[in-house]
């Protein structure tokens, strides 16, 4: 497996061996590493999600495309990761509100939401007031939920090839029920150019970061 460049040795371990719990289906041990060996030590969980979580779950992809697990060992350890992220949620500092309301979704049949839950969380740490969506999110349901709740931004996510056709039909929904209402997309079945071929909506970046300053910018903070 390999580490970011920039996570510490202690974090690159604390990586492994949250892994190796999570291809096991560990839940208790992920949650306890995750906990008492990162935010009881001074971890903040923006550095949890991008030096533990993030990668273990990216090892977990490329050992499945590599027909080294089996699709029921990428589940479980999915499975572990959105239970730590649930903990995890409840630890996370807010920046002051900014006032703007931003839907998070995954594309229409797209069943990986790992990914743009964690994008929800960097959003809402940067002062974001956000509702997430979830998985899978059919392009009527969108557009009724956007008429309900009137966002300043609705951000869709893909993390696999297979829904860019849902995820076309929702961008061309949302477009005909609101023209001028910003639309962004992001998640690893992308790469930069594959995001700015989507016509009609913004790429929202290739990190976090990224995407929390492309929501500021849509959304006329900065």
């Amino acid at each position: 497996m390999t580490s970011p460049a920039s996570a510490p040795p202690a974090i690159a371990e604390l990586t492994r061996r949250y892994l190796d719990a999570a291809l096991v289906g560990n839940r208790r041990e992920a949650l306890r590493l995750v906990i008492e060996e990162g935010i009881e030590r001074g971890v903040a969980v923006p550095e949890l999600y991008l030096h533990v979580i993030q990668p273990a779950q990216f090892e977990v992809g490329r050992r499945w495309q590599a027909n080294e697990i089996s699709v029921a060992q990428e589940h479980v350890a999915t499975a572990v990761s959105q239970l730590v992220v649930s903990h995890l949620y409840h630890h996370i500092d807010r920046a002051t509100p900014n006032g703007r309301l931003v839907l998070v979704a995954c594309a229409q049949g797209e069943l990986h939401e790992l990914g743009a839950r964690l994008a929800a969380d960097f959003l809402e740490m940067s002062g974001f007031n956000v509702v997430f969506l979830g998985a899978n999110v059919p392009a009527g349901s969108l557009v009724r939920m956007v008429q309900q709740m009137k966002p300043d931004l609705v951000i869709i996510s893909a993390a696999t090839t297979l829904c860019f056709p849902g995820l076309r039909d929702m961008v061309k929904a949302l477009r005909e029920a609101q023209a001028d209402l910003p639309v962004a997309i992001g998640g690893s079945a992308f790469t930069w150019a594959e995001q700015c071929a989507v016509e009609g909506v913004v790429p929202g970046g290739g990190s976090a970061g990224e995407l929390v300053d492309v929501a500021r910018r849509l959304t006329g903070l900065t």
